[in-house]
């Protein structure tokens, strides 16, 4: 999949989620949810990150699957971009404007 096809698939998952929890009065609301859920998205990653590092209850490691990690990653990239969306941040200019910076480095 490139960029194109991943904004693609966001601008698809926006419709979807604003026909399905369509109830925000407006866009600040979805923005906050929205970061709100990153949140959780990223809690549930470091989560991951923990299990697989052996760092996490008995009980815990016991119950990992192996698929959840890169799970946990894809959900956490899909939300930032959901969220970006809603703040109309134009996500592929940000990127290729920060790989030039990070390349100005070297």
């Amino acid at each position: 999949m490139d960029i194109k096809e991943l904004i693609d698939f966001i601008k698809r998952e926006d419709n979807n989620l604003k026909t399905r929890f369509g109830h925000y009065a407006d866009e600040e609301k979805r923005t906050l949810a929205r970061t709100v859920k990153l949140g959780e998205e990223f809690g549930e990653l470091c989560n991951e990150i923990l299990g697989n590092m052996s760092l996490q209850r008995k009980e815990k490691l016991s119950k990992r699957d192996k698929e959840d990690l890169e799970k946990e990653f894809a959900d956490v990239i899909i939300t930032t971009l959901l969220l970006a969306k809603s703040v109309n941040v134009d996500i592929e200019k940000a990127i290729e404007n920060k790989i030039k910076e990070i390349n100005g480095r070297y």
